[in-house]
């Protein structure tokens, strides 16, 4: 699977981006989908999980789950990022990923296709 994240952008802290990630194939709806970010000089940590199948069992970093909703429209191969009440910390680059191996998946190693990342610039 290939997958496309779109939605980055500059915003004052406060303010709102929802990101999205395509991706290509018929089969979206087996893959737990992911969002990732990593900030210049940092690791690529967890943000957010949804489950595969129409379920949508999902699951947050406490970092942000008080401010993020991911959710999945399997008609249209996508997943969603709604970013509320964004920081200065939260500036990173954004990257979606994929398993077909998990139901829900939360580390890096678990996930074996990614996007190219988007960029999350918050001003204060």
């Amino acid at each position: 699977v290939q997958l496309q994240a779109s939605g980055g952008g500059l915003v004052q802290a406060g303010g709102s981006l929802r990101l999205s990630c395509a991706a290509s194939g018929r089969t979206f709806s087996r893959f737990a989908m992911g969002w990732f970010r990593q900030a210049p000089g940092q690791e690529r940590d967890f943000v957010a999980s949804i489950s595969r199948g129409g379920s949508s069992t999902t699951y947050y970093a406490d970092s942000v789950k008080d401010r993020v909703t991911i959710s999945r429209e399997n008609a249209k191969n996508t997943v969603y990022l709604q970013m509320n009440s964004l920081k200065p910390e939260d500036t990173a680059v954004h990257y979606c990923a994929a398993t077909a191996d998990y139901g829900l998946a939360m580390t890096r190693s678990q996930y074996d296709y990614w996007g190219q990342g988007t960029l999350v610039t918050v001003s204060s």
